[in-house]
C-alpha cells in the first residue's frame, strides 16, 4: 500500500460499443449491443443506452433482442478494436514506463515511476489529461481510478462509470469498501459470493467483520487470507510493465450442431489457419497444439499434441488439429470447435535449423551427423518457404500473408469474413464502386442493406441492393484517426 494515490487504473467505457458509436455515426446516442447474432450468441459489450434496457455482457444475444428490440446489433470488429487500443496503450505509456494491459480496453499505470505525480494532487492533475487526451485522439471515454494500491484503483475507476474520476484518499479505503458488495472485490464471484451469501456475508464491511479465521475455515486459506486483507483495502501487489502471453486461441460456437465429419474438419482447419493467423500477428510461434470440442450435451473435450519444437507453419498447426480429431467422438453433434496454441516462443524450430546450419558453415562443417539435436527428419514434416509455411516472413502489418495454394489464413478480416460465408452480417464494412464505404445494416430475402458514412461524417444514407450485386464487396475497418483522402462525402454520388 502506498501513501499517495499514484497507481491509476484506466477502463474505457462500453469499448467495443463506443467504438462503433464512434465509426458509424448514425449509431451516436443510440442502443448498440455487440456480440454473436445467432441463436446461441451472447453480448460482448453493449452501450449505455443498452444497458438501461436491462442488457449486459454476457447474456445470450436472444434474450438481449427481447430486452432492447430496437438496438443496432453487430458482429465485433476486432481489427479496429486493437487500432485503437494501441493509441490508447500508447498515450498510456507516454505517462509512465509502468504499464500493465488487462485487455484491450483496461490497464494499470504506475505514475510514480514515470515521474508524472508522487501525491494526490499530482495524480488527478494526470488522471484527467489521461482523460482528455483519450477523447481528443480516439473521441472516446475512459474512467479513471486513482488509489494507493491496485484493486482500489479498479474499484475506484468501477465507481466513476461512465467518463469520470475518481480518486481515494488513503486512510478512507475501509470507510468506502465497506458498504459494497463482496462481489466487487477481485477473486469473488457467483459461486463464492453465494456461498458467502448463505453465511449473512454480503458486504465487504460484514466481510472484514467476519475476521481472517472464520473466512478460512469457510473458503480454504489461500483464498480465505488473501480475501480478508482486500475487505481491508491492502493489497501490496506491484504493477508489472509485461505479461507475456501464454497461449492463442480462436473458438466458434455453431447456431445448429454439427453432425457432418467432413464439415466438421472444414472447421477445424478453418480455425487453425485464424488461430496461425493471430500467432504471427503477436510475433509468437508456439509447441503446443490444442483442440477444444463442445458436444451436444456440453461435455468439452479437450486434446493436445507437442512438437519436436515451436512453430508458425499454417500446414502444421493444421494436421496437428486434425490428427487430435480423429481421436475425439462427435457423432451426438459439435456445437463449438476451437484451436490453440501454447508454449509460445519468439521462433521457430525452422530458424534454429537456420541458426545451427549457419554456425556450422563458419566452423567449416555442416555435415549430416552435424545437425542439430531435434532437427531429424524435420524436412518430411515442414511445409517448404513457398508454401506458406513459418519460414516465410510475415507481412510487415502483422497480418499473416497470403499463402492461397495451401488454405493458409486469409489476409485481411474481411476476406475471412467472406470465406466464412458471413459477408453480409450486421455491422461489416463493405465498399461499392459508386457510393463508397459502408456497412451493412441487415440482409435477407436476397438483397442486402448498406448505411454509407465513415468516422467523423454526418449520418448516411440507406441503400439497398442485391446480395449478389458486383459492385459491392466487403472491406476492412475505417481508421478513427484521420480522415480518408481523395474520397466524396457517403451519399453524395
Amino acid at each position: 500500500m502506498r501513501a499517495a494515490p499514484t497507481i491509476l487504473h484506466l477502463d474505457m467505457d462500453a469499448f467495443y460499443a463506443s467504438v462503433e458509436q464512434a465509426s458509424k455515426p448514425s449509431l451516436r446516442g443510440k442502443a448498440v449491443i455487440v456480440g454473436g447474432l445467432g441463436p446461441r450468441g451472447v453480448v460482448a459489450t453493449a452501450s449505455y443506452e443498452a444497458r438501461r434496457f436491462g442488457v449486459h455482457s454476457a447474456m445470450p444475444m436472444a434474450q438481449a433482442r427481447r430486452l432492447c428490440p430496437n438496438g443496432a446489433c453487430l458482429v465485433p470488429r476486432f481489427s479496429l478494436y486493437r487500432e485503437v487500443s494501441d493509441i490508447v496503450m500508447a498515450l498510456l505509456r507516454e505517462l509512465s514506463p509502468l504499464v500493465e494491459p488487462l485487455s484491450l480496453d483496461e490497464a494499470f499505470v504506475d505514475l510514480e515511476a514515470g515521474g508524472v505525480a508522487f501525491d494526490a494532487r499530482g495524480a488527478r492533475e494526470a488522471g484527467e489529461r489521461l482523460r482528455a487526451d483519450i477523447r481528443a485522439a480516439t473521441s472516446l471515454s475512459g474512467s479513471v481510478g486513482l488509489a494507493g494500491s491496485k484493486m482500489l484503483a479498479k474499484v475506484a475507476s468501477e465507481e466513476a462509470k461512465p467518463a469520470g474520476l475518481l480518486l481515494i484518499e488513503p486512510g478512507t479505503e475501509r470507510e468506502l469498501l465497506a458498504p459494497m458488495s463482496v462481489r466487487t472485490l477481485p477473486g469473488v464471484g457467483p459461486a463464492t459470493g453465494e456461498h458467502l451469501r448463505r453465511a449473512g456475508i454480503t458486504t465487504v464491511g460484514a466481510l472484514a467483520e467476519a475476521g481472517e479465521d472464520e473466512l478460512v475455515r469457510m473458503i480454504g486459506r489461500s483464498h480465505g487470507v488473501g480475501l480478508y486483507r482486500m475487505a481491508l483495502g491492502v493489497d501490496d501487489r506491484p504493477v508489472v510493465a509485461e505479461r507475456d502471453a501464454k497461449s492463442v486461441s480462436v473458438e466458434d460456437t455453431f447456431d445448429v450442431d454439427l453432425h457432418d465429419r467432413v464439415r466438421i474438419r472444414t472447421e477445424v482447419q478453418r480455425l487453425a489457419d485464424r488461430c496461425v493467423g493471430r500467432l504471427r500477428g503477436s510475433g509468437h510461434s508456439g509447441r503446443t497444439i490444442v483442440l477444444k470440442v463442445r458436444r451436444f450435451d456440453f461435455s468439452t473435450l479437450t486434446r493436445s499434441e507437442t512438437l519436436r519444437g515451436p512453430t508458425d507453419d499454417p500446414g502444421v498447426v493444421r494436421e496437428a488439429a486434425a490428427r487430435l480429431l480423429e481421436g475425439v467422438d462427435t457423432m451426438g453433434g459439435v456445437r463449438l470447435l476451437g484451436v490453440g496454441v501454447t508454449g509460445l516462443a519468439d521462433y521457430t524450430q525452422e530458424d534454429l535449423f537456420a541458426q545451427a546450419a549457419a554456425t556450422l558453415a563458419a566452423r567449416g562443417a555442416g555435415g549430416p551427423g552435424d545437425a542439430p539435436d531435434g532437427a531429424e527428419g524435420a524436412e518430411g514434416e515442414a511445409e517448404p518457404a513457398e508454401s506458406g509455411g513459418a519460414a516465410r516472413a510475415a507481412p510487415a502489418d502483422g497480418s499473416p500473408g497470403r499463402a492461397a495454394e495451401h488454405g493458409a489464413a486469409p489476409e485481411t478480416e474481411a476476406e475471412a469474413e467472406a470465406a466464412a460465408g458471413r459477408r453480409w452480417t450486421p455491422g461489416n464494412d463493405v465498399r461499392h464502386a459508386v457510393h463508397g464505404p459502408g456497412w451493412v445494416q441487415g440482409s435477407g430475402v436476397g438483397r442486402v442493406t448498406v448505411r454509407f458514412e465513415r468516422p467523423g461524417s454526418a449520418p448516411g444514407r440507406v441503400r439497398t441492393f442485391r446480395v449478389d450485386d458486383p459492385e459491392l464487396e466487403a472491406a476492412d475497418p475505417l481508421s478513427l484517426v484521420g480522415e480518408v483522402e481523395g474520397e466524396e462525402e457517403p451519399g453524395t454520388a
